[in-house]
């Protein structure tokens, strides 16, 4: 690969960035380290404002504004209602998204940013709690908050220790660690995850039933249990599948046969046409219900690393096959 011309030699870079990457990391695990009862009151405050149907407004200036836009949009992404509010537009009327029974999450390094000092009082003549994440513990901001979160740093990945970096980047993890906390707190489901993501693969496979994207009918190859290996092969080639049901004489189900299996034992006998298919099928495959969820065909199928999975009614009887090159173009994955 051709790299372009760099004032600073290409390994020197990698290094420089290497350093950078050192700091920031060093810089989590001390946050890690630091973790105390605080966060665990603070995770409470929290839960208990979305238990009284309450929400979360997220405040910060600057850098830690673009930090706390991100975490208040991790709240909402995990059913967490959360608002960002703006530092100078709360004085000139957004104060009025504030209401009784809030948590505030406000957001300060320094913990003197005057803008957020401004509005603190302000913010207090409310019954929330305050929530602080900042640098500076004994701060203005840490001295009016009701939980704080020690977010400071030994020093920030600038080279010249002013651009907040490994600050910010502290910010933002602690604030990842709350949502993600909180979601647990919470009993939040994958299911409660989909329907805030319905647009995305992860919503379709959580939102969409087993039965909706199963293949049925004529697309799903059966032969009976007497059926020889040519047998099968003819009704996968019919159906256009890769996998073959095979049935006992009552509909149920006896076992599986896939064009993988028949590529395995041709090259062992060539002769295997004609010999009984339920010689050389899966007995007892892996199978899911139809009333299920999209995701449990998906984990299914990764788990066990197989290509298709019978899908049974109520009294478990086959009635359908779904195929990871579904999931494919269903875009379920």
């Amino acid at each position: 690969m051709r790299l372009p011309p760099f004032i600073v030699p290409a390994m020197d870079a990698i290094e420089k960035a290497r350093r950078v990457i050192g700091i920031e990391t060093d810089a989590l695990q001390r946050l890690a380290a630091r973790l105390d009862g605080s966060f665990v009151e603070a995770v409470g405050f929290l839960k208990d404002t979305l238990d009284r149907r309450g929400k979360i407004v997220v405040i910060g200036v600057g850098k830690s504004g673009n930090i706390g836009h991100k975490i208040a949009a991790t709240l909402n992404s995990t059913g967490a209602t959360a608002v960002v509010l703006n530092s100078q537009n709360a004085l000139h009327g957004d104060l009025g998204m504030v209401s009784d029974g809030d948590a505030v999450i406000a957001l300060s390094y320094s913990g003197e940013t005057n803008e957020l000092l401004d509005l603190l009082p302000f913010i207090k003549r409310f019954n929330v709690k305050l929530i602080a994440l900042t640098g500076k513990p004994a701060s203005s901001l840490g001295t009016y908050s009701d939980a704080v979160l020690d977010t400071s740093v030994e020093r920030e990945a600038c080279p010249l220790n002013l651009a907040p970096t490994s600050s910010s980047t502290a910010m933002l993890v602690m604030g990842d660690a709350l949502a993600m906390v909180l979601l647990e707190a919470r009993g939040f489901t994958e299911e409660d995850f989909a329907r805030f993501h319905p647009g995305g693969s992860l919503g379709r496979a959580l939102l969409t039933k087993v039965a909706d994207i199963m293949r049925s009918g004529e697309a799903v190859a059966t032969v009976p249990e007497s059926a020889t290996v040519r047998d099968a092969l003819f009704a996968m080639s019919h159906a256009r599948t890769g996998a073959c049901l095979v049935l006992e004489e009552t509909g149920m189900l006896a076992g599986i046969f896939t064009h993988g299996d028949f590529a395995r034992c041709f090259q062992a006998d060539p002769l295997i046409g004609d010999h009984p298919v339920a010689d050389y099928m899966t007995r007892k495959p892996v199978s899911v219900s139809a009333d299920s969820l999209a995701v449990e065909a998906v984990k299914t199928i990764g788990n066990n690393r197989i290509d298709d999975v019978v899908v049974l009614d109520e009294t478990g009887k086959p009635v359908g096959l779904v195929d990871t090159q579904d999931l494919a173009r269903l875009k379920i994955v």
